[in-house]
């Protein structure tokens, strides 16, 4: 079983930027997809960007061109970077694994990350 812990959440303005990592426990070289989901307020949780172990990137129409997935399959990390953050992207943001982007299996606890004035 694999442990997500997901560290980098906070407090940022409209246009200010973050970056999230999620830590695993173990390995993560033999997980395909890796990645991050999230839930705002009221909403249901959607995928934002996923990364496969062949660096194959899916991203939501939503966050294309402002956030940029990696992955570490050395140091068992995923990595998001979140620039030019709006309103709506504030929410909860949770790590997750599994044999596809669709397919979590493993999640993370979860960081808030809210943006406003």
């Amino acid at each position: 079983q694999v442990q997500l812990v997901e560290s980098g959440g906070g407090l940022v303005q409209p246009g200010g930027s973050l970056r999230l990592s999620c830590a695993a426990s173990s390995s993560i070289s033999d997980i395909y997809a890796v990645g991050w989901y999230r839930q705002g307020p009221g909403k249901q949780r959607e995928l934002v960007a996923t990364i496969t172990n062949r660096e194959t990137i899916n991203y939501a129409n939503s966050v294309k061109d402002r956030f940029t997935i990696s992955r570490d399959n050395a140091k068992n990390t995923v990595d998001l970077r979140l620039n030019s953050l709006k309103p709506e992207d504030t929410g909860v943001y949770y790590c997750m694994g599994g044999p596809s982007a669709y397919a979590p299996i493993y999640w993370g606890q979860g960081t808030q990350v809210t943006v406003s004035s």
